[in-house]
């Protein structure tokens, strides 16, 4: 390859990566990932059985996912 191809290679990584960059810290800067009542409002509506049921599956999940590896080691 060429030194020309790569130099041209390595500008155009450099100038997408600043432009990547500057879109995340535009993001920050004007609070784009700030939805505190996404958090909030998720559990909102949830009552107590429904929360149990979710941390029963939780629990499912990752017995059935220690098994799997289990299988696989023996």
């Amino acid at each position: 390859m060429s030194n020309a191809v790569l130099m041209t290679m390595v500008t155009i990584s450099l100038i997408l990566g600043f432009c990547v960059l500057g879109g995340l810290l535009w993001a920050l800067k004007n609070h784009q990932f700030d939805d505190y009542s996404k958090f909030l409002g998720g559990t909102e509506f949830d009552d107590e059985d429904a929360l149990n049921e979710a941390v029963k599956m939780e629990e499912k999940r990752k017995e059935a996912l220690r098994r799997k590896k289990e299988n696989l080691d023996s």
